[in-house]
């Protein structure tokens, strides 16, 4: 045998693509897996146009042999096999890719999938061997030949004895280190595993041979090792059918299969695109969130595939966050790889495919809220919050693609709404869309502002999520309509001569209502009359930005305990009150009597807005002596 060094750099190298372009191990086998299939295709491609090749497609096989005591893999196939320069040229250097030269040199193998293009796959098995052994003969040829390396001194190549032509890739497995356990790769039921995760999609059927003992028909208790090959890959995949070949189970199956979910999905989306982005898709939007879903935890990614071959588990760069809950997906022959398959370069190909996906779920979750109402309210009560992050994200950069997909529930027929619709519902002198904020639809109602708006006939969306107040103030309008809080201060449904009354009042009982604000010691920024609580004593309202919901939610943030956010909180007091008149006729000389009516207004109004009152001994306290008057 003629010894001879890599024909690449250096020893460096290969250290850095074993241990470095590859950060998972176990794919080993799907790249030596991969060279087979396209040893296949090449052969299979040339008995297309040659009859002496005496095989059809059913013919071509990879077949795997595990010897357990000798530590050895064997993979091998019947495909076209290498001659010695071939041998030497492919494996000799790294990064030279035998495939892609067919691919280069063959323009009618356009059709024909060809995996291995990229050169260094075969060299992924000196990450679990210590020392790899190929045996091979060319299709036509009388001469089989060998090779074989530890990964490190270059390699050795000379003649051998094979029969029949093909590969035979035979690996001798490490032994087992403190960090690393080798023995796994060779069980059976692992290898078997690795080929249904990786290659199960490999057109050619993968064999291997299981031996297990079995009793003796008709000899009780007795039992002899029986022999059975099995084949570990399905071969065709489901989303490379037509879709009038698969029924509505078998996308459920296989999506309870492939993505661990005990329930059927809400939507299936099975697309073929080609143009400037050529891929097939198969993505699935589930019924229900993960249990880990809005935490730190999950990972969003579609399945990657080339040509049928797992490139990446979950591939994020296919989707973007607010679209995190698909499942599925995308297998494209058209995606650049870098020097692995394990690594993918952000190319343009990769992206365009990526926004080609984003616009597909978009218009599946339109259409889906348009035909089958009641199904999208089921999603968006999972999912909605992801669809709100996405729009106050990024400073809203979003915001016009998602708008569309909101849906909040309505005083409007106590039903679910978009913006649309409410819009829509508007007179043409309508210019804002109103709103009120609460932990629960039920508080949200006992609002004094809520009945003071359902009063003047206004519809008002229900806003329940702590998340919600944050996307309205992001999208501020929808078709030149604003949002507007109905808890917000400046929420005013009267007339002119309405104002001017109040602000009289306001003005005549100045004094009053700054010693109130005084007695509340910073807790408001100002106390007024308002004509707009119909027949409740008072409420609270807001000046600014900040309400009292987002008050609330940012300071139950991470980090937020020291560094309270505080809102400009208004005291309004019902003119119409009976209690207003007693404030107006009987106490603005008497300092100790405006504090208590002050305390207790003030909390009254907070315990409405369902906030903690502080001080609740001082509370008893003064009720207590207004009882006992």
């Amino acid at each position: 045998m003629k010894k001879k060094q890599f024909k690449s750099e250096s020893k460096r190298l290969m250290d850095l693509m074993i241990n470095s372009i590859y950060t998972h191990k176990e794919i080993f086998l799907r790249e030596i897996i991969s060279n087979a299939s396209d040893a296949l295709d090449k052969l299979y491609f040339k008995s297309l146009t040659d009859s002496s090749v005496g095989l059809n497609a059913d013919d071509f096989v990879i077949n795997i042999d595990i010897d357990k005591d000798s530590r050895i893999i064997r993979v091998s196939d019947n495909g076209c096999g290498m001659t010695e320069d071939e041998l030497d040229s492919n494996l000799g250097t790294i990064a030279k890719s035998g495939s892609l030269n067919f691919k280069t040199e063959n323009d009618d193998s356009k059709d024909i999938d060809i995996i291995g293009q990229f050169g260094v796959g075969f060299y992924s098995a000196f990450m679990v061997s210590d020392k790899v052994t190929v045996y091979t003969k060319a299709f036509g040829s009388d001469i089989a030949y060998i090779w074989e390396s530890n990964g490190t001194d270059g390699y050795r190549i000379g003649e051998t004895e094979k029969d029949g032509f093909g590969t035979v890739v035979e690996m001798h497995i490490k032994e087992d280190t403190d960090d690393e356990n080798y023995s796994k790769y060779l069980d059976k039921y692992t290898i078997s595993s690795l080929v249904k995760k990786y290659s199960d999609y490999i057109r050619h059927p993968i064999k291997m041979d299981f031996t297990e003992s079995k009793p003796v028909e008709g000899e009780e208790g007795k039992y002899e090792d029986v022999t059975e090959t099995r084949v570990l890959n399905s071969r065709i995949p489901i989303w490379k059918k037509n879709k009038s070949e698969v029924k509505e189970e078998d996308y459920n199956n296989f999506y309870k299969e492939k993505f661990f979910d005990f329930e059927d999905p809400l939507k299936v989306i099975h697309s073929s695109v080609e143009g400037n982005a050529t891929y097939k898709s198969l993505l699935y939007i589930p019924a229900h969130a993960p249990f880990n879903y809005y935490t730190k935890d999950y990972e969003k990614g579609l399945q990657l595939y080339s040509k049928g071959v797992l490139i990446m588990d979950k591939c994020p760069d296919l989707l973007p966050d607010y679209f995190s809950f698909v499942k599925g997906l995308i297998d494209s022959e058209d995606l650049s790889l870098n020097i692995s398959r394990e690594m993918l370069q952000h190319d343009s190909q990769l992206k365009l495919i990526a926004k080609t996906v984003e616009k597909k779920i978009k218009s599946e979750l339109e259409k889906m809220l348009k035909t089958e109402r009641e199904k999208y309210e089921k999603f968006f009560k999972e999912f909605g919050t992801q669809i709100k992050f996405g729009i106050y994200n990024m400073y809203g950069l979003h915001k016009d693609e998602l708008k569309d997909l909101l849906i909040f529930k309505s005083s409007y027929e106590d039903k679910m709404t978009t913006i649309g619709e409410y819009v829509e519902r508007l007179k043409e002198e309508d210019k804002k869309i109103y709103y009120a904020c609460g932990e629960t639809e039920d508080k949200i109602k006992m609002l004094p502002q809520y009945d003071a708006a359902i009063g003047k006939g206004i519809e008002v969306l229900l806003l329940t999520d702590y998340v919600d107040e944050f996307v309205v103030k992001t999208l501020h309008e929808y078709e030149g309509r604003e949002f507007a809080n109905i808890c917000d201060e400046d929420f005013d449904l009267t007339s002119d001569e309405e104002k001017e009354s109040l602000k009289k009042s306001n003005d005549d009982a100045k004094d009053l209502l700054a010693s109130m604000k005084e007695a509340l010691e910073g807790k408001v920024v100002d106390v007024r009359f308002t004509n707009k609580l119909s027949g409740h004593p008072v409420c609270l309202s807001t000046e600014g930005e900040i309400s009292l919901d987002m008050e609330k939610t940012l300071n139950s943030l991470p980090g937020a305990r020291d560094n309270k956010i505080k809102a400009d909180i208004v005291l309004e007091i019902n003119i119409d009150h009976p209690v207003a008149q007693k404030l107006i006729n009987g106490m603005n000389d008497d300092k100790d009597e405006i504090k208590k009516y002050a305390v207790l207004l003030y909390d009254e109004a907070c315990l409405i807005a369902g906030r903690a009152i502080d001080n609740p001994v001082e509370h008893s306290k003064y009720v207590c002596e207004l009882l006992s008057k």
